[in-house]
């Protein structure tokens, strides 16, 4: 049976779990790469098919895909 709270449904339509952008620097060679995020901190995620200096999205701890090469601001209030 479909629910008919509106919160519900929203939340729905909003994916789980942590997802952030990273540089992948390093292909393992056993199915997981090295990335490293916005404030410079190394990760080891799942996944092996970025390339290295490309960026990926990882979401929990996986690869999911390449992610485009944007520039990045910050903005200080």
């Amino acid at each position: 049976m479909a629910t008919t709270n509106i919160w519900q449904q929203f939340k729905a339509l909003i994916p789980e779990g942590i997802r952030v952008v990273a540089t992948i620097t390093a292909n393992n060679g056993n199915g997981t790469s090295q990335a490293m995020l916005r404030d410079g901190s190394v990760i080891t995620v799942k996944g092996e098919y970025v390339g290295v200096g490309e960026k990926a999205f990882i979401l929990d701890g996986a690869v999911k895909g390449t992610a485009p090469d944007l520039a990045q601001y910050e903005a200080e209030f």
